[in-house]
Parts: C-alpha cells; sequence; structure tokens
C-alpha cells in the first residue's frame, strides 16, 4: 500500500506537467490622440435605388354570410275557364225479373 499510493502521486505529478501551455500575451491596443478637425469633405453621391419587394401572398377565405329572410308569400292565380259539357250518357237497362220488396209500414199510436 505503501508504495502504490507514492507510485500514484508520482504519476500525477508526470501527467499534470507534461502540458506546456504558451504564456498568456497581453495584446497590444493602439490608441488614437484626438486632434484638431480637418475641412468637411464633399458629399457623396446618391445610391441606386432599390429593388421591388415581392408581391404578398392571397389572403384567407372570407366567412359565409348569414341566411336571407324568407320572402314574401305570392298572388293568387286566375281561375281557370269552365269544361267542356261531357258526352251523353248510354240509356239503362231495364230490372227484368228483380223483386223490390218493400216491408209494410209500422201502426201509427
Amino acid at each position: 500500500m505503501k508504495y502504490s499510493m507514492i507510485l500514484s502521486a508520482a504519476v500525477m505529478a508526470l501527467a499534470l506537467t507534461a502540458c506546456e501551455r504558451p504564456a498568456a500575451v497581453a495584446p497590444t491596443t493602439v490608441i488614437a490622440v484626438p486632434g484638431p478637425a480637418g475641412p468637411a469633405g464633399p458629399t457623396g453621391s446618391t445610391g441606386q435605388t432599390g429593388s421591388t419587394g415581392s408581391t404578398g401572398s392571397m389572403g384567407a377565405d372570407g366567412a359565409t354570410g348569414i341566411t336571407g329572410a324568407v320572402g314574401n308569400t305570392g298572388n293568387t292565380g286566375d281561375t281557370g275557364a269552365t269544361g267542356s259539357t261531357g258526352a251523353a250518357g248510354a240509356r239503362g237497362k231495364t230490372g227484368g225479373d228483380t223483386v223490390v220488396i218493400v216491408p209494410a209500414a209500422p201502426p201509427s199510436r
């Protein structure tokens, strides 16, 4: 146990010191010192006109409208013309040997 702890400490020391990192270098900063302003330059030329934008997409369909009210009742039509007279009927047959029995009237009180 004594040797394993010494060996692991030595391996850790070698592992941590094996990676070489470059020293941090501070970046050089250029500082502009303001001086007296010079005369203004000439005005620049006008820029080009931009291109036309795309056409927009079509809108969604609108909602269905409300059903209208019921209309007025129409006028009554004209009376039709009178029909033609029908054909005359044929003469009926005679009774032949048919017997009709009529009951007697009840006595009056």
